[in-house]
């Protein structure tokens, strides 16, 4: 084994949902891998701004505006990435859109149901669908979709979001299956909570549901976000050669080791 089997020198990446957060993190990561890197979200003025704190030299990043909601949109944006880059090697299907105030699925409106699927499951089929169709004329090709241990074990008032996370782990596994014979794998990450400034700042108005978290994690601590967006690079790379149709779990062993718990308000 060498180190080179975890480069992405000469790949191109798009990523979804890349403003903030764990969308940032991981496009950071694959330019330190080599990767030339296409970002995506809503936000021209946000994207650019993440192009200029993220590049490195010798590495190209590009910022597409789409929203990855409208099928026109994301194919224009598939169309751009291919034009300027070549090609596409790599998808992270990353974006979300949270549900405000942690409202019960019985409490949930409906156009916040609406707003959640469109940009978390929707979105993560049309930008498949469109990807897909790129890396199987070259038959090669990593998808990479955002899951989470809500759309294995939800824990209540996440609105629609374990549902769209179990969803898009389903789709994962589907679209494996449908796209192996084209040598392109499909995998997902499923993380818990990780060190985000969002999430930071979410310990600030809730430390009782966090500190009722750590009680079930075995390693006692928030995930950094580097811990999360390293296993994104080892199934982007050619390291996970032989992994498709998988999720992979990213949560300091909470999901293996201790019972449901639905949290209390």
């Amino acid at each position: 084994m060498t180190s080179n089997e975890f480069s992405l020198e000469g790949k191109v990446a798009l990523i979804t949902g890349a403003t903030h957060g764990i969308g940032k993190g991981i496009a950071a990561t694959f330019l330190e891998a080599g990767a030339d890197v296409a970002i995506c979200s809503r936000t021209l003025a946000d994207l650019e701004k993440v192009a200029a704190e993220i590049k490195i030299p010798g590495r190209r990043v590009l910022a597409v505006k789409a929203d990855v909601s409208v099928k026109s949109e994301v194919q224009e944006m598939v169309s751009k990435v291919v034009r300027d880059f070549g090609t596409i090697d790599v998808l992270v299907n990353n974006a979300v859109v949270y549900a405000k105030g942690r409202p019960t699925l019985v409490e949930l409106p409906e156009e916040e149901w609406d707003r959640t699927i469109d940009v978390g499951l929707k979105g993560y089929f049309l930008c498949c669908q469109a990807v897909a169709k790129v890396m199987m004329e070259k038959k090669k090709g990593s998808i990479i979709n955002m899951g989470s241990t809500a759309g294995i074990r939800p824990t209540g008032n996440q609105g629609a979001y374990s549902i769209i996370k179990a969803g898009c782990m389903k789709m994962t596994e589907l679209l494996a299956a449908e796209l192996g014979p084209y040598n392109i794998r499909v995998n997902s990450l499923a993380p818990t909570n990780v060190k985000t400034p969002a999430f930071e700042e979410a310990m600030k108005i809730t430390p009782n549901i966090i500190n009722q978290f750590l009680t079930q994690v075995p390693l006692g601590r928030i995930t950094e976000l580097r811990e999360l967006t390293l296993p994104a690079l080892f199934l982007a790379s050619d390291a996970s050669g032989s992994v498709s149709g998988h999720t992979l779990v990213v949560d300091g062993g909470r999901m293996h080791t201790f019972p449901r718990i639905v949290y209390k308000p």
